[in-house]
């Protein structure tokens, strides 16, 4: 689902650098990603409970990524949302 090439390329993009996978920019771009995909998957099955489960959990999980991004720096907060095209 998530290659190394396409994690690289996340950290790379939104982390300033290859390295730098604990930013929560970073973070929060492949949440957003794999949000995306089990979205998809749940189109077709309906009846997957355990996907389901697995995309609240990643939705919780971005969500207190992005109120700590917004505590923290409210202009990074506004870009990665921007960026993202995430709804707020």
């Amino acid at each position: 689902m998530l290659s190394t090439e396409k994690k690289i390329e996340f950290f790379e993009k939104y982390g300033q650098s290859a390295v730098n996978t604990g930013s929560s920019e970073a973070q929060i771009a492949m949440f957003s990603f794999r949000i995306s995909a089990l979205t998809d998957h749940l189109k077709t099955n309906k009846k997957d409970f355990s996907t389901q489960r697995a995309l609240i959990t990643l939705v919780g999980k971005r969500r207190s990524l992005l109120d700590y991004l917004k505590k923290k720096d409210i202009e990074r907060y506004r870009a990665i949302i921007k960026d993202l095209n995430l709804r707020r």
